[in-house]
């Protein structure tokens, strides 16, 4: 008997979203780059397939379904609410002039379950959903929490641009990491010479004014203290069994007060994973997990990965992304959790069944 096609498993894994009370929709394949642009700036470019519309202008192969979902919901949707998709999108996967010898789709079938609901049981739903639908492919899954994070961050003794900076770039680990590099030391002296020469360029004189100004400003920054950098360097490398990565944070939250309602929220929601009879012993808690993941998420964030294939990206992944639905829902928001899988992986790996 051969085994499913890739379709053929999405709609399996759709037609268990639907028994979850999703309804079903079908957002456009072509969509405004201008909204994109906005909610990641020009690093989308790097990944989304653009092009020109004579008539709708920019425009972008969808990337993701999550946007769009999000839109549709904000504009008419009622209260809680659950949605599921199936369909393709469109990524930049493998970067440079010639080609890998192991080069990743750049076009696959992605099925999707979004949740819109002020339940403090919306997180263990979601992930519970995904951890029955994949059980029989044996995954390991893993848990992250971007609250930790960023409540960490924003404790920082830092002036507001500076914590603002950092937590712009949380999601980039690299440039994150020399930023806190630059803010743990002293300042550089910065001298801007009045050369006499007219104001020019796509700024206005009063923007790069309040631009030096800013950098001035910058250098009467005292630096980080170092035990501030190292409590953060420590928080971002838990990486443990649930249980045991709880017990690390609840000792840390001792050093860092900012992060201890974020802690005892993740250990809430662990016991209702765990009284849905998840073995929080198989989870595997990554603090920085969610650095990896679409910028919007902004809560815990889950993925499914194939042990031995650091190779693959992860079947499955998804989180809380509360802050995306206040930006798109223009004055409304309302708490939101959702999480996608690859069919295609799923039949690299045999099917559900």
């Amino acid at each position: 008997m051969s085994k499913p096609g890739k379709q053929a498993i999405g709609q399996q894994i759709l037609a268990a979203f639907r028994a979850a009370g999703a309804v079903e929709v079908a957002p456009d394949i072509l969509l405004p780059a201008e909204t994109l642009l906005d909610l990641y700036g020009e690093d989308i470019r790097a990944r989304a397939y653009v092009t020109q519309d004579p008539i709708r202008g920019e425009v972008m192969l969808r990337p993701d379904f999550t946007v769009p979902v999000v839109q549709m919901h904000m504009e008419n949707g009622a209260e809680p609410a659950r949605y599921c998709y199936l369909g393709e999108v469109f990524r930049k996967q493998d970067h440079g002039d010639t080609q890998p010898a192991q080069p990743r789709d750049n076009e696959y079938l992605q099925a999707g379950f979004e949740l819109f609901a002020r339940d403090a049981d919306a997180d263990a739903e979601v992930f519970a959903l995904f951890h029955g639908i994949l059980a029989p492919l044996r995954l390991q899954a893993t848990m992250g929490d971007m609250d930790l994070l960023m409540d960490a961050v924003r404790a920082l003794p830092l002036s507001g641009a500076r914590r603002a900076a950092l937590l712009h770039h949380i999601w980039r680990p690299g440039r994150f990491s020399r930023l806190l590099d630059r803010f743990s030391a002293v300042a550089a002296p910065r001298i801007f010479e009045d050369p006499g020469a007219p104001w020019t360029g796509l700024r206005s004189p009063d923007e790069m004014q309040a631009r030096i100004a800013r950098l001035q400003a910058d250098r009467a920054e005292p630096p980080l203290p170092a035990e501030s950098v190292a409590r953060l360097q420590r928080l971002f490398a838990v990486q443990a069994p649930a249980p045991q990565a709880l017990a690390e944070l609840r000792q840390l939250a001792g050093e860092i007060p900012d992060i201890a309602d974020a802690v005892e929220r993740l250990a809430a929601s662990l016991s209702r994973l765990a009284a849905r009879g998840i073995d929080l012993a198989t989870i595997r808690f990554d603090a920085s997990h969610g650095r990896h993941t679409m910028e919007y998420y902004d809560g815990m964030t889950f993925s499914f990965a194939t042990p031995g294939r650091a190779d693959w990206p992860p079947v499955a992944t998804g989180g809380r992304y509360d802050a995306l639905t206040a930006v798109l829902g223009q004055g409304r928001s309302i708490p939101a959790v959702g999480g996608v899988i690859r069919p295609g992986l799923v039949h690299e790996l045999g099917g559900l069944s």
